[in-house]
């Protein structure tokens, strides 16, 4: 069907050029296409972008902006592309505004305790230099080696230590914006509190990109621990009775930072990765951190685990011996995504459901005849199944959106939440309404107005 157009693309793209350096601004066809899709969600374009602009400063976003303005452009924006709910493929004809390379450590202040980051910072980097001042950045994402701080910002990324340290929105103090019209705003301040005015920071977090673009990041950082952190791993009959237990240790006062869980299906997954043999020893494994501890609360851990019938039991202090078990976390993802197409999904429920959810979960798969595996933080009742589907099926099979949505329903009906800690993005925005309720639902909407009225700002994302 022919369309009446008032402006060529190459007039709107003139114009960017105008308010963006033009070395900036990429627009051959293989530049695109490389950018069209994240790397890890499910492929949710809806055609190739107008261009892709790589900004260095708030400059270059305020000129983004202007011209999306103008001409009524979609803004998609991007740092790393890590999404897994496909929070930054392109829409078409969009602008993909990336602010991968705003990468600067602007601050590591140890009196304070806090950095400044631009929003292109990889978290693991930060990690890394704030240790070098005896301090540590606590969030932990399973990309943290790859994912940006903006990025975990956006999306309100959590990970393995939450049980100990929150997630992202937890050690974010203030940021910097530039908003759909063009300003920069500053909201949160440098202090360990504040009281004053709404809280728009905690309003930015995690609004994926649909309220403004953030320039900077002020967050919180932490002393490393005195002592030698202690790191084990122990095995359950099924995941069950590893939820039951993990309970108990987190009502023990232990304070573990990390308390994660593998099912079985995982853990022969990891065997068949690594070549090892963990899954003979049971149906579920569990691994744990403490930061530091005493003599008194690993005896607490130890007869909680040997209570619930845990075997195999390991506790080391020894760093090499530490990593082992923890890359054995690390390397779950891709020895679950090695099996075939997959979707991830990222479900939390209060702590007392959580065994109740596993079991549902393990029926569900039974029922529909469908390959899940799950793992997740079971320290936060966050859990992660994947489901697995052959190579050659190129779309989605009908099982497996089926067992989505009763898996998806029953956290509901638990009290949980649908996104725990990957954000909604486009795979999950039409769940609003359910999970929300039709008047929070509206509420969404009115605030995205009010901040983007010409919703201009990653559309049909976080909400639909």
């Amino acid at each position: 069907m022919a369309t009446f157009v008032a402006y060529s693309n190459d007039e709107i793209l003139a114009d960017l050029k105008q308010n963006v350096a033009p070395d900036k601004v990429l627009t051959d066809l293989a530049d695109l296409q490389k950018h069209e899709n994240d790397a890890y969600g499910v492929n949710t374009a809806t055609g190739l972008p107008l261009a892709f602009i790589k900004a260095t400063s708030v400059a270059d976003i305020q000129g983004v902006l202007k011209t999306a303005r103008k001409f009524h452009i979609p803004v998609v924006p991007q740092t790393t592309a890590t999404s897994t709910v496909s929070g930054s493929d392109a829409i078409a004809n969009s602008f993909i505004l990336s602010t991968a390379s705003m990468n600067h450590i602007k601050t590591i202040d140890v009196a304070d305790q806090l950095a400044v980051v631009e929003p292109g910072v990889i978290n693991q980097t930060l990690d890394t230099e704030a240790r070098k001042q005896g301090m540590f950045y606590a969030p932990d994402p399973g990309s943290k080696k790859i994912s940006s701080i903006g990025g975990n910002a956006a999306t309100n990324a959590g990970g393995m230590s939450t049980v100990r340290y929150g997630a992202t929105k937890d050690s974010i103090l203030g940021l910097k914006v530039v908003l759909a019209d063009g300003r920069e705003i500053k909201v949160g301040s440098q202090s360990l509190k504040q009281a004053f005015g709404y809280n728009l920071t905690q309003l930015f977090v995690g609004s994926e990109g649909t309220l403004g673009i953030i320039t900077e990041i002020t967050v919180r950082l932490f002393p490393i621990p005195l002592g030698d952190a202690i790191t084990g791993m122990a095995f359950f009959k099924d995941m069950s009775t590893l939820a039951q237990a993990v309970n108990e240790i987190r009502a023990s006062g232990t304070y573990p930072t990390m308390l994660e869980a593998l099912d079985a299906d995982t853990v022969e997954a990891l065997d068949r990765y690594e070549k090892t043999h963990y899954a003979q020893n049971s149906g579920a494994m569990l691994i744990l951190k403490l930061d530091s501890s005493t003599d008194a609360a690993l005896k607490v851990i130890e007869d909680i685990l040997n209570k619930y019938g845990a075997q195999n039991l390991q506790l080391t202090t020894d760093a090499d011996e530490s990593e082992t078990i923890m890359q054995l976390r690390r390397d779950m993802l891709p020895a679950i995504f090695a099996n075939g197409q997959h979707v991830m999904e990222d479900m939390a429920v209060p702590l007392s459901k959580l065994a109740e959810l596993m079991d549902y979960i393990k029926q569900v798969a039974a029922d529909l005849n469908l390959e899940i595996y799950t793992a997740g933080h079971a320290g936060d009742g966050n859990v992660h199944p994947t489901i697995i589907w052959p190579e050659d099926q190129p779309d989605i099979p009908e099982n497996v959106q089926l067992g989505l949505q009763r898996m998806f329903r029953k956290t509901l009906e638990l009290g949980g939440t649908i996104s725990g800690e990957h954000a909604v993005g486009v795979l999950k925005n039409q769940w609003n309404n359910e999970e929300l309720g039709e008047d929070v639902d509206m509420l969404q909407h009115q605030i995205k107005a009010v901040f983007d009225p010409m919703n201009i700002l990653n559309p049909k994302r976080k909400i639909n």
